[in-house]
């Protein structure tokens, strides 16, 4: 591996960073907020807004607190969370207006009030209400896979985007995932719609939009299982879905990508 954004990606997910334990400690009230008092569960969201801090800076070549940043999709909020720690310039939380579970407005969210985290309502399908070239840096943790129309919704994150700006997306389900393949023979079917390279590729550039860096991740089951050293397992686990065909079987793909200064 010889690609400087890939080197960074390997090099942030592989640090040690220490565990958030405000957010432990307010996931404590709610069953399900489980998985983020599990180390290996919540360490994914750790790191990966980690490296959304350090690609950020190098992309831009300023300080990450000179950077917008949007959390599209905040559900619980733990991601606001670590990203507002992280220090943005200014860090917009929304969600769609909805009861179901899966909504800031359908669940319980100790973290959204403990840490007083506001979230815009989006009342609509998958227009934003922000105006054009609003933000540095939009983040989709296990969003875009759920979206009635994910090619509308990118069309709208890449209205909003500043030319150059980034889009991180996170957790995009695999077509090839054994822990996807397991949760269908059990009757879950949460996710209905897969992703791999080749068609994270096809989807981007229907929109106009150009890819940084895309990687698999997640071989391993993580939010219900308690590793004894969850570092080590992930050390494995990343080893693994880099460097061995076993990365195909992943939970998932993912990506940044850029908005080309050229489109408005």
């Amino acid at each position: 591996m010889n690609h400087p954004i890939q080197l960074l990606r390997t090099e942030t997910f592989s640090k040690k960073w220490p565990l958030d334990q405000e957010i432990s400690a307010a996931s404590a009230t709610q069953p399900s907020h489980n998985f983020l008092k599990n180390p290996s569960g919540q360490y994914l969201y750790v790191y990966l807004t980690r490296f959304v801090m350090a690609l950020s800076e190098q992309h831009f070549g300023c300080p990450f607190s000179e950077l917008s940043v949007l959390d599209w999709g905040c559900g619980k909020g733990q991601v606001s969370k670590l990203m507002r720690d992280l220090g943005p310039k200014h860090l917009e939380s929304c969600d769609v207006l909805s009861d179901k579970d899966d909504s800031s407005f359908g669940q319980e969210t100790p973290i959204l009030e403990q840490f007083n985290i506001q979230v815009t309502p989006l009342k609509h399908e998958y227009i934003l209400p922000y105006s054009d070239a609003s933000f540095d840096v939009l983040l989709s943790v296990g969003v875009l896979e759920h979206v009635p129309n994910e090619r509308a919704s990118l069309l709208e994150i890449t209205r909003v985007l500043k030319p150059g700006g980034l889009f991180f997306c996170f957790f995009l389900p695999t077509n090839l995932s054994w822990t996807q393949k397991l949760a269908h023979l059990r009757g879950n079917y949460y996710h209905d719609r897969f992703y791999n390279e080749s068609s994270v590729r096809e989807l981007i550039a229907s929109v106009g939009l150009e890819l940084v860096d895309v990687w698999y991740r997640q071989l391993f089951p993580k939010n219900s299982v308690h590793y004894p050293n969850f570092r080590l397992f992930e050390r494995i686990d990343q080893f693994m879905t880099e460097n061995t065909l076993l990365r195909y079987f992943a939970t998932n793909v993912e990506f940044v990508s850029v908005k080309p200064c050229s489109k408005t």
